[in-house]
This record gives structure tokens, C-alpha cells and sequence, in this order.
């Protein structure tokens, strides 16, 4: 899952995204409201962990703002706050659930796997292009029907020009897009992903699709079939 993290918590986001990383999915962070919704407006998030008390807009107001403009990301409340009262004032904003500090990483994790299913369960159809098929709900992809084994970067590239299929895609999109904002993700980072996803598309026997360079704008999907 593509995850944002807003909590103005230096430990507890370092902590977290450590943690989430390993388990490999894609962390940002962001340290106070109004960078979270900046955050969350430039990318496409699969869940947030949004804290509760944030600086220059509270976790609260930010969570009816991403309702009100129709996000379709999990986003799981963090707080100290524990009354029965701060949860349903969290829940009524849209929030998805709501977890109280201190808590493990272990019961996070729980959470998130928990949220995941129902992620999955709201996913969108399989992709199937020829004898390519990239399966959403379960984060898998076979070709002829055999597994093909991708990276989570690999992963997200594949889907992204699966889901926008006759668009020319610049490295400068898939970078804002699909790596986390922080992260040194240059042009030469962008095109050795690329790179070995081609390669293990034409191991696998892949006969419906390629991926073609664009001269000068970037990289779309080709047609083999």
C-alpha cells in the first residue's frame, strides 16, 4: 500500500515509517496538517495515519477535508485522546478507525492488515491484458498464467501504465506519482525500475505488452497483440 503518515511526532513518524518500509510498502510523512493535505492532493494514497492534535490544521478539520474532496483513502486515526466522545467526533469525520497512544507496532499492524482487506475488497477488477493478468485485490501478477515476482516499485510502475493505457507517462509524473516525496528518485532511479520490469516481462514470455520509450517525453504502454 501507498502510505501517508501525518504526525508532527518526530520519533513516532520516523518509528512508523521505518516499520511500514520494511514491510514494504511506500511511507510519506508529513509533519503538519496543511502539509498532509498538500500531501495527500499530489498523491495517490491507499491509507493515512493521521494524528489527531496537528499543528497549522487539526487532524479532525483535515480529515473532513479529504472526505469533502471525494478521497477514497483509508485513513486511520492516531491519538491520545481516548474518551468515547473524541472517537465518534473522529469517526463522524470520515475517519475509518481510530487508534489510541501509546499503542504497539504489532497492533498497527494489525490495524492496517485489517483495513488492507477492505481495501481489497473495494479494489477494482483485474487488469487482463493477453496473457497478462494483474490482479489488484491480491497484489499479483502472472503472465500465461504463471507468477510473475515484481518489487513493490516494479509493482506500482506496472499497474500505473496498466491503468492509464494509451497515455505517454514523463519520469517527472511517475516520480510524483508513485515514489515518496522525500526520496531521492531521479531520472537514472525511475529508468533502472523500468528497465528491470521490461526485462522480467520478456523472461516471463510476455506476448500483450511492452513497455516503449516515448523520445523526449517519456515512457507509455505498447501493444503486442
Amino acid at each position: 500500500m501507498r502510505i501517508l503518515i501525518v504526525e508532527d511526532d518526530d520519533r513516532i513518524a520516523r518509528s512508523l515509517a521505518r516499520d511500514l518500509r520494511h514491510q514494504h510498502h511506500i511511507v510519506d510523512v508529513a509533519r503538519d496538517g496543511l502539509e498532509g493535505w498538500s500531501y495527500a492532493e499530489a498523491g495517490n494514497f491507499d491509507l493515512i495515519l493521521l494524528d489527531l492534535m496537528l499543528p497549522k490544521l487539526d487532524g479532525v478539520t483535515l480529515c473532513k477535508r479529504l472526505r469533502q474532496a471525494h478521497s477514497p483513502a483509508l485513513i486511520l486515526m492516531l491519538t491520545a485522546k481516548d474518551t468515547t466522545e473524541d472517537k465518534v467526533i473522529g469517526l463522524d469525520a470520515g475517519a475509518d478507525d481510530y487508534l489510541v497512544k501509546p499503542f504497539t507496532l504489532e497492533e498497527l499492524s494489525a490495524r492496517i492488515r485489517a483495513l488492507a482487506r477492505r481495501y481489497r475488497e473495494l479494489a477494482p477488477p483485474c487488469l487482463v491484458y493477453g496473457d497478462l493478468v494483474l490482479n489488484p485485490a491480491a497484489q499479483r501478477v502472472t503472465v500465461q498464467g504463471q507468477p510473475l515476482h515484481l518489487t513493490p516499485r516494479e509493482y506500482v510502475l506496472l499497474e500505473y501504465f496498466l491503468n492509464h493505457p494509451h497515455h505517454v507517462v514523463s519520469r517527472s509524473v511517475l516520480r510524483d506519482k508513485l515514489w515518496e516525496f522525500d526520496e531521492e528518485s531521479g531520472e537514472n532511479t525511475i529508468k533502472t525500475h523500468i528497465t528491470n520490469l521490461r526485462h522480467k516481462l520478456k523472461a516471463a514470455g510476455c506476448k500483450a505488452i511492452a513497455i516503449k520509450n516515448v523520445y523526449g517525453m517519456g515512457y507509455c504502454l505498447e501493444f503486442l497483440d
